[in-house]
């Protein structure tokens, strides 16, 4: 390792570290002898990759926080954004540079909102980062779904500005709906950004600061999470404030904390927040899971379906079945952020090439597994847990909501409903009622209306775990265990206005 300065004509110390053929740059401010030093530790091992979802609010500043952070960490060069500040001005749209990063639609250019999810990847001393940017506005929730099922941590973002926070939290705001559907889609670490605090009265102002933790604290302990766990950052996405570097316009800022048995975790800026995340276990010893996020056709290539591993592994050379459709075919090559691998782990997001297969006969919600090892296959029907609350009527056989389970959306109708059992034991009360209603907890045989491809929840937990969204408004959370709903019932009733979900857990098959 060598380590050498210059000293430049405004007394600026300028730190280049060269390792393992590298270059680090730190300036006078930013230099830190115990980051550098778990900087060079984290450099001598393989970096662990892990996927974040960026979730809140519409115009919360997500895109632009997220892009400004890619570009600082050197995921996307200076001439690129120069030129999407020229793009972003002569559409007089000039504060969204950093948020053309990810809104690569013309569509979403033009009216300056994230309709799909983004998929960007980048480094932090410790992770290879893909970081997916989840639309906010609520036309496009289904998408925001899709995107957070693939997350180990949401980052949630909200405004500080007057207005802009209370119109996000107030019950028909998304930052409430997206914090409550991470949680049910099994995301448990949680970061928050407070963002735009440089558009505070006054401008980084630490009282609103307090203010708005206090308020986000209540309400995601409210849904799962423990506030005890979760870093709250107050950053400027346009200005870079406390993304990188500690912010010298908060110095009151002194640090996050994250209580853990371990010990806790301390940091100031959102980069350090990230590093703080800890890697999930990977089950790569099942079979193979990928449901298919899209589906492409690159000239010269041929057709490419992507999505994230969820368990096994994937290769080239693998014989691979598609369900539903029992299509079989052989992988050509596997790749991620246009880099080959030999392999695909769970939690990579990847994108594979496939022979004779075309677009049309494969698209988002099929499943991949491996041919000869316990292949995934279509569910003609199956037998789910489901918790209703805050209904406002009866639920009987026929009703038809559209379920949410991986990528697949797809409509799936109440066939039968086997037994209406005790939600905090699981144990029977009633066999074959005729209906649910608000507060009861059933046993429901479903039958999906197209094919579809769900799995067992015991074994491979990602494909039978899902929400449904029907027509008329309806509330619930996804019970966090099998049998036993204690941890589903909130200590606080008010949480039973909040959303409209119902929650489903595939127990068997029919």
């Amino acid at each position: 390792m060598k380590v050498g300065f210059i000293f430049d004509v405004v007394s600026l110390f300028i730190y280049f570290i060269f390792f393992q053929g590298r270059c680090v740059v730190f300036t006078s401010d930013s230099f830190d002898l115990a980051a550098v030093c778990d900087l060079f530790e984290a450099m001598g091992k393989e970096k662990t990759h892990i996927n974040i979802v960026v979730i809140g609010h519409v115009d919360s500043g997500k895109s632009t926080s997220t892009g400004h952070l890619i570009y600082k960490c050197g995921g996307i060069d200076k001439r690129t954004i120069e030129k999407f500040e020229k793009e972003s001005s002569e559409m007089g749209k000039g504060s969204f540079k950093y948020a053309w990063v990810l809104d690569k639609l013309k569509a979403e250019r033009e009216r300056g909102i994230t309709i799909d999810i983004s998929l960007w990847k980048f480094e932090t001393p410790k992770f290879y980062v893909t970081i997916i940017d989840a639309p906010g506005h609520r036309d496009f929730i289904k998408n925001m779904i899709t995107g957070t099922s693939q997350a180990d941590c949401a980052v949630l973002i909200v405004a500080a500005s007057t207005g802009e926070f209370e119109a996000g939290i107030s019950k028909s705001g998304q930052t409430r709906e997206h914090a409550l559907l991470a949680y049910t889609l099994g995301v448990k670490q949680l970061i928050v950004g407070v963002n735009k605090m440089d558009s505070t009265e006054p401008p980084f102002n630490q009282k609103r600061f307090d203010e708005i933790v206090k308020e986000v604290s209540s309400y995601v302990k409210k849904i799962g999470f423990n506030p005890a766990t979760v870093a709250f950052v107050p950053i400027s996405g346009w200005h870079g404030d406390n993304m990188l570097v500690a912010s010298k316009n908060m110095p009151w800022f002194k640090n996050w904390t994250i209580a853990r048995k371990s010990g806790d975790v301390t940091g100031v800026t959102l980069i350090a927040a990230l590093d703080a995340i800890q890697p999930p276990s990977r089950p790569t010893k099942l079979p193979l899971r990928l449901p298919l996020q899209d589906v492409y056709k690159i000239g010269g290539i041929g057709t490419v379906p992507v999505g994230r591993v969820e368990t096994g592994i994937l290769k080239p050379n693998m014989v691979v079945l598609f369900a539903p459709g029992n299509l079989v075919t052989e992988v050509k090559s596997v790749e991620m952020h246009h880099e080959a691998l030999q392999e695909a782990l769970p939690g990579d997001n990847v994108g594979f090439n496939v022979k004779n297969i075309s677009v049309k006969e494969i698209h988002r919600g099929y499943v991949v597994g491996e041919s000869k090892n316990d292949p995934p296959q279509q569910a003609d029907s199956f037998i789910s847990q489901v918790i209703i609350l805050n209904h406002p009527g009866q639920i009987g056989a026929g009703y038809s909501p559209v379920v949410d389970c991986h990528t697949a959306h797809i409509s799936c109708k109440f066939a039968e409903l086997k037994e209406k059992i005790d939600r905090r034991s699981g144990k029977k009360l009633e066999d074959t009622p005729k209906f649910v209603k608000s507060g009861d907890a059933a046993l429901i045989e479903m039958i999906p209306l197209k094919p579809m491809c769900v799995e067992v929840f015991s074994k491979y937990a990602p494909l039978g775990e899902f929400l449904t969204k029907g027509v008329l408004p309806f509330n619930a959370r996804v019970p966090r265990v099998l049998y036993c709903q204690s941890q589903v019932c909130c200590s606080d009733p008010n949480i039973l206005d909040l959303l409209v979900f119902l929650p489903i857990r595939v127990f068997s098959f029919v």
